[in-house]
């Protein structure tokens, strides 16, 4: 992005896809941070795109992305709709010069992310990914006693999700793989891969399996793996999604201690060494996006770095692949 396409001191923002999630989770996020205003919205319900603009205080609306697209007051675009928008979407904003700024999961395989980051590269823009947790400061905190060696050194990680299945009415797109790549896994398992690629490093090794065994919908329910990540930690991961308990949590294990939190709750972390557990607050920001937004805004300005980008995503989407493989098969 050239500097003639960009404000020097702000970005002013065009969100496409005004569902669910820009209500409090980022959409707020864009209006609150320093240099950052939204200018126009698109959603193809036009009546509920205009809707949006007038409580949230846009001054323009759109039913059609192209349009907005090409609206010369926007700078940088939000995608917020469903994944399997988001490829052509970032491929139609980089076209236009736009950066990009992208739900997670940032595609429904890392074949899309790499046409993805393809375009964005040759067009010059920021790929940027709504991983948020990278930026949440009670994953900072957890970032923190891990570099400040409260645990020894780190040699193991295990994650464990589970609960219940629910009835739906209406089967949401998150449940649908043709939609959303996957179910629940995708929607919250990537969560924490990624959050883990970013404190223990990558992924390097990976294996393991996914089955819906309950029949519930189409998304698998049940996944399984066995990984090796970049920093030598070895790690296990359980994903049970027709379970009779609702269970959240990873455990790191170092050679000083263990360190215990909740993915998606925002229950205090748990630190036990030798002396004893105590429990750390860590509560959530009112907008969960916000700090990641702020950084987001920070690199498409020239004056700071996103912590998740394009690239880091697609190693994300590279190791859900690998563990949905499995269950994928059975649905061609």
């Amino acid at each position: 992005m050239t500097a003639a396409h960009r404000p020097t001191d702000s970005v002013r923002w065009g969100i496409v896809g005004v569902g669910d999630v820009t209500e409090r989770k980022s959409g707020p996020a864009f209006q609150r941070v320093e240099g950052s205003e939204i200018v126009a919205v698109m959603r193809r319900d036009g009546a509920k795109a205009a809707d949006w603009a007038r409580r949230h205080g846009v001054p323009r609306s759109y039913d059609d992305a192209d349009a907005l697209l090409a609206d010369p007051d926007v700078d940088a675009v939000y995608i917020a709709t469903p994944p399997d928008a988001h490829a052509d979407l970032t491929l139609r904003a980089a076209a236009a010069g736009k950066p990009v700024y992208v739900e997670k999961p940032m595609a429904r395989t890392a074949a899309e992310c790499d046409t993805m980051i393809a375009a964005c590269e040759e067009a010059g823009v920021p790929l940027l990914v709504a991983y948020y947790r990278r930026a949440m400061p009670r994953f900072r905190t957890v970032a923190a006693l891990l570099a400040d060696g409260a645990i020894g050194r780190p040699v193991a990680v295990s994650i464990r999700n589970q609960f219940p299945p629910k009835g739906w009415d209406v089967l949401p797109w998150r449940l649908r793989p043709e939609v959303a790549g996957g179910g629940f896994f995708v929607d919250l398992g990537s969560h924490t891969l990624d959050l883990l690629d970013h404190l223990l490093g990558p992924v390097e090794e990976v294996s393991g399996g996914s089955t819906n065994g309950g029949g519930h919908y189409p998304a698998e329910d049940l996944v399984t793996g066995v990984f090796r990540f970049a920093s030598g930690v070895r790690g296990t991961g359980l994903w049970a999604f027709d379970a009779a308990e609702d269970v959240d949590e990873v455990e790191i294990v170092g050679t000083g201690g263990t360190l215990r939190f909740s993915s998606f709750q925002p229950e205090p972390l748990r630190l036990t060494t030798r002396d004893g557990t105590r429990e750390i607050p860590a509560p959530y920001p009112d907008v969960v996006q916000q700090p990641l937004v702020q950084t987001v805004v920070d690199t498409i300005l020239g004056r700071g770095t996103c912590p998740s980008t394009g690239v880091s995503a697609r190693r994300t989407a590279a190791v859900v692949d690998a563990l949905l493989a499995e269950h994928r098969a059975t649905l061609r």
